[in-house]
């Protein structure tokens, strides 16, 4: 994107109007990293958090050195438990092994659900096997949504030792459960995540259904016997 260009979108994100802002947020999509970070950072502190939210969300996929740790300041110290958990979502975009602790912590330790939610999705996105006790820990969750993302990491980490422990979901009154652990066992190639999965084909809800025939399918192309 040329010079000019780039100042436009520069002063429409000091515009005061705040759909002009979006709008010049949205348009630094296909604008190279190195150009549209250094404007995704004035609109950080916005009074608009909406438009912080899609600010934060912008850091973990245009990413430059700087990105780390603007992000891990958001995670660590924004008073909004919105915006953390949006930081911690964005750092699994990243996929910078760095954030391992400190989404670890942010697990343990943040007091709002949404927060630790984002921290587990996105522990399962860096695809760190260190993350296991962590999502074993969780499935034992009283909130139903870190269960997802448990069940969900658990899947992404590809911790086959976990299938006994994800199993018991199989029967779950919420179907949203039985999905993610459909699409969970998928990437999980044990004899009893094939068993799973044929039984999920019966499900009642045709999401199910669906993920847990795309496991079996997944499972499939890579050289397991179904």
């Amino acid at each position: 994107m040329t010079v000019p260009h780039l100042q436009e979108i520069s002063s429409q994100l000091e515009s005061p109007n705040l759909r002009d802002r979006m709008v010049a947020l949205a348009n630094l999509r296909d604008v190279p990293a190195e150009d549209a970070v250094p404007l995704i950072k004035k609109v950080l502190d916005d009074e608009s958090l909406q438009l912080r939210s899609m600010a934060i969300f912008a850091l973990g996929i245009k990413q430059t050195t700087e990105c780390y740790e603007i992000l891990i300041n958001i995670l660590q110290n924004d008073p909004d438990y919105g915006m953390r958990a949006d930081a911690a979502g964005a750092l699994g975009y990243l996929g910078d092994i760095r954030a391992f602790e400190i989404l670890s912590r942010a697990f343990y330790e943040d007091t709002d659900w949404l927060v630790r939610f984002s921290a587990a999705v996105s522990l399962g996105n860096l695809k760190d096997p260190r993350a296991r006790n962590i999502l074993i820990q969780a499935l034992d969750s009283s909130e139903m949504v870190l269960q997802e993302a448990a069940i969900s990491a658990l899947g992404e980490i590809k911790d086959v030792e976990s299938v006994d422990h994800l199993l018991r979901f199989a029967q779950s009154d919420d179907w949203l459960i039985r999905q993610r652990l459909a699409e969970s066992l998928g990437n999980l190639p044990t004899a009893k995540s094939i068993s799973a999965l044929k039984y999920l084909t019966k499900d009642s809800h045709p999401n199910v259904a669906e993920a847990a025939r795309i496991g079996l399918n997944r499972l499939e192309q890579s050289g397991n016997q179904v």
